[in-house]
């Protein structure tokens, strides 16, 4: 659990330098970062119930 937040964090981090450098606006580069944890939250959770119902390797 500590991996993955601290990945969270990571991943946020980058987003805001990235959106930072981009933009010349840090609330805007706020702003994507802030939208980008909600939007990964939810892609991450539709993403693993996919990945539930593949059944390769399986036994």
């Amino acid at each position: 659990m500590v991996k993955a937040v601290t990945w969270r964090i990571v991943g946020t981090a980058d987003t805001f330098v990235l959106s930072w450098l981009i933009t010349k606006e840090p609330i805007t580069a706020g702003a994507i970062a802030s939208l980008e944890v909600i939007t990964k939250t939810f892609l991450y959770y539709f993403h693993e119930r996919g990945w539930n119902r593949v059944k390769w390797g399986r036994g």
